[in-house]
């Protein structure tokens, strides 16, 4: 058997060492048109800022090691052009020389990945715009920075690799701003929790432009302008373009394969195509979102690599299905780690399901143990099964533990109750007694069995603006309401709550904060116990702060909270 992989990288460098693993005399011949045919692409921003120096670290595999190892024939800078799906054939075009050769196949796996989004806009093609996807890209920016020692940089787009080249240029003495077109950066979290990020990145001296509109780019010998659509001009010494990538899907839509999403390669579970012959992988396939059911594009090098196992296990024979893939990422900022599976609240509900979230502030080990640092956990949950829908965190250690717990639930259709009773490593330097997953999963339970009624600080303080019969009761200590609080709420610290019952109102209901929830969380017991309507603010005052600072655009206020906006 004979069996042709275009493209490398994940999905097709690991195809290929699955199959030569399961079969020693299958004929394997791998065709990538970069000059590197397996690197660490999620490191590429890192050698660009310098963090990484060696740039033989950025090469996982060469074509000789491919060769000696594996017996693997990987050609690089060499392009498929075309499938002869009938006479099971392609064409592949010598990048160096431009000459064409056919090869046959009796299998064929596409690993094309995705390209970056380039719209047509006026001076998109400027030598000093670049987009960061190869190796070759990485060596050209990191080339142009040390050749021309820019000041100034504009990064257009906030996800990943957005984000991330902001830290590296940063981290050179580059001054950064970036423009993002939607209302928060990094699209999977939620507004709220992506306003923690704007704030660190404003603190790292990143300028952030949020709804900035980019409509084009024009070069002079010494500088590049990137024009907004309000009608500002923003001078720099070089661009990045991150405004998202497209699935490579030109070779398998004129071969005549199925396309679905956004014009990506349909496959089945086992990731073969509409061709029986031709399977596909990696960035440029369409999945199912494991958490909705529906059609998604997930291009991440997780999900990529076990696509490719997948495909070799097929065509060896060997049943092996692709179940899917929840998004699971991470994200180094700085000093901030900021890592997410799932669902945001925004994706549930806009997918039809009935979802709420708590927000806990919890320390990532004992706090008791020297070097306990909070980070802000957002849990989403079904609010008719409990079923964990996705999950948020941001902060300075232990982030993606917790990260990495809360994805197995979700795979495992775990509920709140199922967090509540995980059996999780703990000693004081790591975490505490009750991990802050399970944690989650007793606010999620005392909400669904209705121990307390939750409601957001957006509705917290609308309803308290605009309805009589609501009114802001903070249980805060006197210390802390002396740094800080919100116009018009009572001020009565919960350890003095039930010597204080006789001066609440009884004909209002009371929308009772603290620093983080948890204290809230206790008057609220109390309150309802003794007869009165309440419910506790998610989040807590230090939350609503942090979101207040982070979202001067974005953040619908009423104004009355006493906090810059």
């Amino acid at each position: 058997m004979k069996v042709i992989i275009v493209g490398g990288v994940a999905g097709g460098a690991t195809a290929a060492a699955r199959l030569r693993r399961l079969d020693e005399n299958v004929q394997i011949i791998m065709i990538e048109r970069s000059g590197f045919v397996s690197y660490a692409n999620c490191g590429l921003p890192y050698y660009i800022g310098g963090t990484i120096t060696d740039r033989s670290k950025l090469t996982l595999q060469t074509p000789q090691s491919f060769r000696n190892r594996f017996n693997i024939d990987a050609r690089v800078r060499q392009e498929v052009v075309s499938i002869d799906r009938a006479a099971h054939t392609v064409t592949v075009r010598r990048l160096d020389d431009g000459t064409e050769y056919v090869e046959g196949y009796d299998k064929l796996i596409l690993s094309p990945g995705a390209r970056p989004v380039t719209p047509d806009l006026p001076g998109i093609d400027a030598e000093r715009l670049f987009t960061l996807r190869t190796v070759e890209d990485t060596y050209r920016i990191a080339e142009f920075i040390e050749r021309r020692q820019p000041r100034r940089a504009v990064v257009v787009g906030a996800g990943f690799i957005g984000l991330e080249m902001a830290e590296n240029l940063r981290d050179r003495g580059v001054e950064v701003t970036v423009v993002q077109r939607g209302e928060h950066v990094m699209p999977v979290f939620d507004a709220d929790m992506a306003s923690l990020l704007h704030n660190h990145l404003r603190k790292h001296g990143v300028e952030l432009l949020l709804k900035a509109d980019v409509t084009g780019f024009e070069e002079t010998s010494d500088a590049i302008f990137t024009t907004l659509a309000d009608g500002r001009v923003l001078e720099s010494d070089l661009v990045m373009l991150s405004i998202g990538v497209a699935p490579e899907s030109t070779l398998a839509r004129e071969a005549g394969l199925e396309l679905g999403l956004r014009g990506s390669i349909k496959v089945d579970a086992t990731m073969r195509t509409s061709d029986p012959d031709i399977y596909a992988v990696g960035d440029a396939v369409e999945i199912t979102n494991v958490v909705t059911g529906s059609s998604a594009l997930i291009a991440l090098a997780g999900p990529a690599n076990k696509q490719g196992r997948i495909a070799a296990d097929n065509i060896c024979g060997r049943e092996s299905e692709f179940g899917g893939s929840q998004g699971s990422s991470v994200l180094k900022l700085f000093e901030l780690d900021a890592a997410s599976t799932g669902l945001t609240l925004t994706a549930a509900r806009a997918a039809g399901i009935d979802a709420e979230a708590v927000i806990l502030s919890p320390a990532n080990h004992a706090t008791y143990y020297p070097g306990a640092e909070t980070m802000t956990l957002k849990v989403v949950f079904e609010r008719g099964t409990g079923r964990i829908l996705g999950g948020q965190a941001i902060g300075r250690g232990g982030v993606d533990k917790r990260i990495d717990v809360l994805a197995v639930a979700i795979r495992a259709r775990m509920t709140a109750a199922d967090l509540t009773e995980l059996d999780l490593a703990y000693a004081p330097p790591y975490s505490s007694a009750k991990d802050p997953v399970n944690m989650a999963g007793f606010m999620i339970e005392n909400i669904l069995d209705d121990l307390v009624d939750q409601v957001t600080w957006d509705e917290a303080l609308e309803l308290a603006a605009e309805d009589g019969d609501a009114i802001l009761l903070d249980t805060r200590t006197a210390g802390e309401h002396a740094r800080g609080g919100i116009e018009g709420a009572l001020h009565i610290p919960v350890d003095e709550l039930r010597e204080h019952l006789d001066e609440l109102p009884r004909d209002k209901r009371l929308l009772v904060f603290c620093a983080s929830g948890l204290r809230s969380y206790v008057a609220c017991r109390i309150l309802s116990q003794h007869g009165f309507a309440c419910a506790n603010v998610s989040g807590g005052y230090g939350f609503h702060s942090q979101v207040m600072r982070g979202c001067t655009v974005s953040h619908t206020c009423v104004g009355n909270c006493g906090l810059p906006v």
